[in-house]
């Protein structure tokens, strides 16, 4: 089985930084995708940012050129550095990733952390 833990969630003045980390740990053969999504109380959950295997990346709008997205493919981690972070940005930041377990190179599976919270004060 597979596990996604996320950590670096926390509480933070408008303007500040954080870094989440996103650790897949099992029997782990690739790792196609990895993402960050977030949940806002009263909102849906909405993707934040996205790389690829190719280091290919995706960003939504309202983070570009705050957030960075990277992945250590020996560690089966992802990163997501937040600059200038604002109260906008708060909310349950959950780690996504599409995986290709050991003994089933066919198959392509979507896991999910647990979340982690940001809490940005104005």
């Amino acid at each position: 089985q597979v596990r996604l833990v996320e950590s670096g969630g926390g509480f933070v003045q408008a303007g500040g930084s954080l870094r989440l980390s996103c650790e897949a740990s099992g029997s782990v053969a690739s790792i196609s995708l990895m993402a960050w999504y977030r949940q806002a109380p009263g909102n849906e959950r909405e993707l934040v940012a996205r790389i690829f295997s190719s280091g290919s990346t995706n960003y939504a709008d309202s983070v570009k050129d705050r957030f960075t997205i990277s992945r250590a493919d020996a560690k089966n981690t992802a990163y997501l550095q937040m600059n200038n972070l604002k109260p906008a940005d708060t909310g349950v930041y959950y780690c996504n990733a599409v995986i290709r377990l050991v003994g089933s190179p066919l198959v392509e599976r979507v896991y999910w952390g647990q979340g982690t919270q940001v809490t940005v004060s104005s």
